[in-house]
């Protein structure tokens, strides 16, 4: 039941600070604990009676569905690598409490975005995430820091607004906010709808750093603690933003019409800058914001394709590319910890010193450019697929070729940072502790089995409905 996704995270919010002092370094375990069960709980939902009328009571419209059961476990994953990256390179037990107590926050708001089925319930959750997100970025003390958090709640506070208006505005024009009357109202062809409709989009796009809206992503990612950028990068953006556009897309958009066009253009500009402008970047996290903003364009374009493959592409591709992000920015955070540096010049040779975060990210890298086997190549292949069949060449060759400036980046990053000779000042350098190496090789492993696995899952895939 929806109510046991919503409750479990905020027990153990309220469990955490209720208990004694002495005992609250364990607050990880317990949030750990609470990821499981969520995902758990999404696999084989329990049914507890009393809880329905919890349900009628709270009045929110939330149903578990398919939807549901792509993004719970996506955000425990990357949940769990955040933890483990916290555990082994935040140095407070203060700072450690703060951040598990704002991931279960966080997590309570994605799971609610989850299972929305109206614009002003998907409107709360989204503001609880991003409320959420923007004190973790500052849980790094430091001018850019602040810097970064600034930019993030400026521009999440437009966003805000827009969506309200919107919200208004629909209101006003169809009667309420559910995605049915949203999609009754911009059907009938009604300018003041699609106008409710483009601020809600914005809103959205601001969210998720779609371009043009995209400057304050890169300095939030980078700037942010190492274990805030796993969890950042690796679900909450995607979760408050694209996976919000992927609920409610199809069903107010069909997968036709003006909707769709600005999906695909929004979508292919933003693929194609965030992946022009990951080429010229030195900071090894600099680089791989840009390249999410890139892949969530993808996700975007895939929206605007044939109906019956674009949530299908658009989920398989949010899943890997949540997978092989959190697990790149653990691998940066690893780099971080061991050299004390970002600058991918200053590197080379690592490899040879560091062969667990060498082979793990090159799994990772290999599959977000899309090559086969691994898992990047099947949901880039789909993607292209539901352009070419809804008649959108123009927008699956833009796919093709920006994957060709994916693998540049990663080859180019590949070869800076891990091959060629060590310099001296790293000498030294050893591979990074276990709660760097442990996310990264059960993510590259999942990487590798679903690549290996999916002609088999595809059936199921596409078979089964919501």
């Amino acid at each position: 039941m929806s109510d046991v996704i919503l409750l479990l995270p905020f027990a153990a919010l309220i469990l955490i600070n209720v208990l004694p002092r002495a005992t609250r370094p364990a607050a990880w375990a317990i949030a750990a604990v609470v990821l499981a069960a969520q995902m758990a709980a999404v696999i084989v939902p329990p049914y507890w009676a009393f809880l329905d009328t919890i349900e009628k009571t709270v009045g929110f419209s939330l149903k578990l569905d398919r939807l549901t059961q792509l993004l719970v476990p996506t955000a425990g994953l990357a949940g769990l690598a955040a933890i483990l990256v916290a555990q082994a390179g935040t140095a407070t037990a203060r700072t450690k409490l703060l951040f598990v107590n704002l991931l279960l926050i966080a997590i309570i708001g994605i799971s609610g975005i989850s299972m929305v089925q109206d614009l002003f319930t998907m409107y709360v959750f989204i503001e609880v995430t991003s409320v959420a997100a923007v004190i973790l970025v500052v849980l790094r003390d430091g001018e850019l820091s602040f810097e970064g958090a600034w930019k993030y709640l400026l521009l999440s506070a437009i966003a805000s607004v827009l969506m309200l208006a919107s919200l208004g505005m629909f209101l006003l024009t169809a009667g309420g906010v559910s995605f049915e009357e949203a999609a009754s109202a911009l059907s009938a062809g009604g300018a003041e709808a699609w106008v409710a409709a483009a601020l809600f989009l914005s809103g959205l796009f601001l969210k998720s750093a779609m371009v043009p809206f995209h400057g304050w992503l890169a300095d939030a990612y980078s700037e942010a603690p190492p274990a805030v950028s796993v969890f950042l990068a690796g679900i909450v953006t995607k979760a408050s933003g694209v996976f919000a556009l992927m609920r409610l897309a199809p069903a107010a958009f069909n997968g036709s019409g003006p909707g769709a066009m600005i999906l695909l253009v929004v979508g292919a500009a933003t693929a194609v800058v965030g992946a022009f402008l990951s080429l010229t970047q030195t900071d090894v996290k600099r680089m791989l914001a840009y390249s999410s903003i890139s892949q969530m364009g993808y996700i975007v374009m895939a929206l605007g394709g044939q109906p019956a493959l674009a949530l299908a592409a658009a989920a398989v591709h949010f899943f890997n590319h949540t997978v092989s992000k959190a697990q790149l920015f653990t691998n940066a955070a690893a780099l971080e910890r061991q050299l004390g540096t970002r600058d991918m010049d200053r590197m080379g040779g690592i490899g040879s010193r560091m062969p667990v975060t060498a082979g793990t990210s090159a799994v990772a890298s290999l599959s977000v450019a899309g090559l086969p086997p691994l898992a990047g190549f099947w949901s880039k292949l789909l993607i292209v697929i539901a352009l070419w069949r809804a008649g959108h060449v123009v927008f699956a060759v833009i796919a093709v070729l920006t994957s060709l400036v994916t693998l540049a980046y990663f080859l180019s990053l590949q070869r800076r940072v891990f091959f060629g000779t060590t310099p001296a000042e790293w000498s030294g350098i050893r591979e990074a502790a276990i709660g760097y190496t442990l996310p990264a090789l059960v993510l590259a492993a999942i990487t590798v089995a679903v690549g290996l696995g999916f002609p088999f899952l595809l059936p199921i895939l596409l078979g089964g409905g919501a």
